[in-house]
């Protein structure tokens, strides 16, 4: 009897850890900048509510361009408000430097650090609890409007 509840007990244990593994189950993603045109080579991707998440952007070394790039996940319906901001932030001489071309703006949730060609920046954080349209952007001066996509967060 003593060895049936321990067998119970030990398979309770462990089904129970399988379950929890699954539910911290990192999403990890990959963006990589384009070559050629100011775009992202994934126009969207699709996490949990509430799931960890793991997202590295990649600026090729043989990007034709030489362009920085760098990605910002915004509240949902806020793209061209983030987008105007990082216009709007050519103003401030320390928006390509300091500020690392992120605008100052609460609609912005995450941010990386400008990309140069050749490198890449990983940000790790937690989706967002709500389900809905994320949308993520490069806001390097000129690029918002074609380089976006969409973080879709589901239950």
């Amino acid at each position: 009897m003593t060895k049936v509840l321990l067998t119970l007990s030990l398979a309770a244990v462990l089904f129970a850890g399988s379950t929890t593994t699954r539910a911290e189950e990192v999403a990890e993603i990959t963006l990589t900048a384009d070559k050629i045109q100011f775009i992202y080579d994934i126009k969207e991707f699709t996490v949990k509510a509430g799931q960890k998440v793991k997202l590295t952007l990649i600026n090729p070394a043989d990007s034709v361009t030489r362009q920085p790039h760098n990605i910002l996940i915004v509240k949902p319906g806020k793209k061209d408000v983030v987008g105007m901001a990082a216009n709007n932030g050519m103003a401030d001489p320390t928006f390509l430097t300091t500020k690392q071309a992120v605008p100052d703006s609460e609609e912005i949730l995450h941010h990386s650090k400008l990309v140069q060609a050749g490198e890449q920046d990983t940000l790790e954080f937690t989706a967002p609890t709500e389900p809905g349209e994320y949308p993520y952007l490069c806001t390097y001066p000129g690029h918002w409007a074609i380089m976006n996509g969409v973080m879709k967060v589901v239950e």
